[in-house]
């Protein structure tokens, strides 16, 4: 384990006027950890792979803010990688030693952001990986997408190098439901890649937040 904690920083854009939706937000938040895990800066002797190593050594440790304008701009501008959703945009950023957040981060808000689904939402596509969220817990937007963020990267860690490859082609495809009752209860005795919180925010220490339904792992 490694003595240092380290964080990974997702921003999220949210404007003034116009909101990502929920789900969007999640699924995009999902394929941003994705992107900078399969990311070849991120392995072997990449710029960023010293870190991500010190990260994952410990606890995988993953921080949700939000910027608009400015802030946004000043965002973009350090290293990172953007992921474009439908209607929301996250930018991951390399892991750093949690007192070393470069400041146009740190100064980002952290709490209060809450999205809503503009409809209904539909059935995941056949065959693409679930991310089933716990319908018995009451979470914030950003809350939920570093749980997501979380269980594709429990996932990722279980797949063989040729089913990452695999979903790497197909662009990470993916949804994020909220599972029914009796789902969550199947899902929690099925042996899939189940997140469970370490609970310094919003719930309970031990909470069970989400389970990765990768079709490759059943």
């Amino acid at each position: 384990m490694s003595s240092e904690e380290y964080v990974l920083t997702l921003v999220l854009q949210v404007e003034k006027v116009e909101r990502p939706g929920q789900t969007d937000a999640l699924e995009t938040a999902a394929r941003a950890v994705l992107a900078i895990l399969a990311d070849e800066r991120s392995v072997g002797e990449g710029e960023w792979a010293e870190a991500m190593r010190g990260w994952q050594d410990a606890r995988i440790r993953k921080v949700v803010r939000r910027a608009r304008g400015a802030e946004w701009r000043r965002a973009e501008a350090l290293p990172g990688i953007t992921v474009t959703g439908g209607t929301a945009v996250v930018r991951v950023f390399p892991p750093v030693p949690l007192d070393e957040v470069p400041k146009d981060l740190a100064k980002l808000q952290v709490t209060g952001t809450d999205l809503e689904d503009p409809e209904e939402l539909p059935v995941p596509e056949h065959g693409a990986p679930v991310i089933w969220v716990n319908p018995g817990l009451t979470m914030s937007t950003g809350k939920t997408m570093a749980q997501v963020g979380h269980g594709v990267h429990l996932a990722w860690f279980e797949l063989s190098d040729a089913d990452r490859k695999a979903w790497q082609e197909d662009g990470f495809r993916l949804a994020v439901r909220t599972a029914t009752p009796a789902l969550w209860k199947d899902l929690m005795a099925s042996g899939l890649p189940v997140v469970q919180d370490a609970g310094f925010t919003e719930i309970d220490p031990g909470s069970y937040t989400v389970i990765a339904d990768h079709p490759a792992l059943r």
